[in-house]
């Protein structure tokens, strides 16, 4: 299976919110507490660019360090005791979720690493381009229920050379697929809808992938902070396309790099798009900042 899937600077706070399921998630949880299965909390401070919250940390990353040189990415998941995490919920039908990308958001990898009895995570791995880039580990642990991101940066040596934010479109085209974007992403909140077509016809059998008919994975330019959303509906209830909707709010101004991850002819193909997000006032006042590293549709 093709996995693929999330600029400039590291750091900063997540700045974009994506509600699913039937409507907008919440801005704001309580991280302390657990989370509704295959949902993990929004919690404002938590931009899934740490290495370590609530006690668990993403330790022992290990990869190559070479471009083209074929290895292993390695990392363990430690508890509040220091010991390696062991037991964890299957969220979006995995267990662990391994997203990868270089600062400015391209080479961008969505994948799933195996774990082995002492609780190390494990995947072959090649980098085709040096750079800076950051390991995001998406996950539940089965003890506390709440979902996490955890990540880190490595350094692969070369020269880069870091590519700009593509400009803003509505269209995007991957592997012979035509998707096309309509909604804004408002700091006001709307439906974001993807439609996608292959020849100038519409896709009305698309595939399950991790329990959805698609996904959404979204970054803010100059952060590299980390959202994973499913749309609305549910597999086998909601038509397989062409068209796969999302309710989405940015509570701040700025550039977004959104990825559509969707499963056709028994492949995942990964549509990229860059949006321009103005202030607009909600009927309720203005937004307010806070973040989501990861939230479910309940799959």
């Amino acid at each position: 299976m093709q996995d693929r899937l999330k600029f400039a600077a590291f750091g900063g706070a997540l700045v974009v919110l994506f509600g699913v399921a039937l409507g907008i998630g919440a801005l704001v949880g309580d991280p302390a507490g657990p989370a509704p299965d295959g949902m993990a909390h929004s919690a404002g401070s938590d931009t899934g660019l740490s290495e370590t919250r609530s006690g668990y940390t993403l330790a022992d990353l290990t990869a190559p360090t070479e471009p083209n040189q074929a290895g292993t990415l390695r990392f363990r998941i430690t508890g509040p005791d220091g010991a390696p995490v062991v037991q964890f919920r299957t969220q979006h039908d995995k267990k662990l979720h391994l997203i990868v990308v270089r600062a400015d958001a391209t080479q961008y990898r969505h994948v799933h690493p195996t774990m082995d009895a002492a609780g190390a995570w494990s995947i072959d791995w090649t980098w085709a381009q040096p750079g800076t880039y950051r390991v995001f580990t998406d996950f539940v642990p089965a003890a506390s229920g709440t979902g996490l991101v955890l990540s880190r940066t490595l350094t692969v040596t070369g020269t880069a050379e870091p590519q700009p934010l593509p400009p803003p479109s509505r269209t995007a085209t991957v592997d012979g697929y035509q998707v096309t974007a309509t909604g804004d992403l408002s700091t006001a909140g709307g439906e974001l809808r993807f439609t996608i077509t292959r020849n100038g016809t519409p896709v009305t059998d698309l595939e399950p992938y991790l329990g959805a008919y698609a996904h959404l994975v979204a970054l803010r330019a100059n952060d590299l902070a980390y959202l994973h959303v499913h749309p609305e509906g549910e597999v086998g209830r909601t038509p397989a396309g062409p068209d796969v909707a999302f309710h989405a709010q940015a509570p701040s101004a700025g550039g977004y790099r959104l990825y559509l991850d969707f499963s056709h002819g028994g492949a995942v193909h990964t549509a990229e798009f860059t949006m321009e997000t103005t202030m607009v006032e909600s009927s309720t006042g203005p937004s307010t900042s806070g973040g989501a590293p990861h939230q479910g549709g309940g799959h």
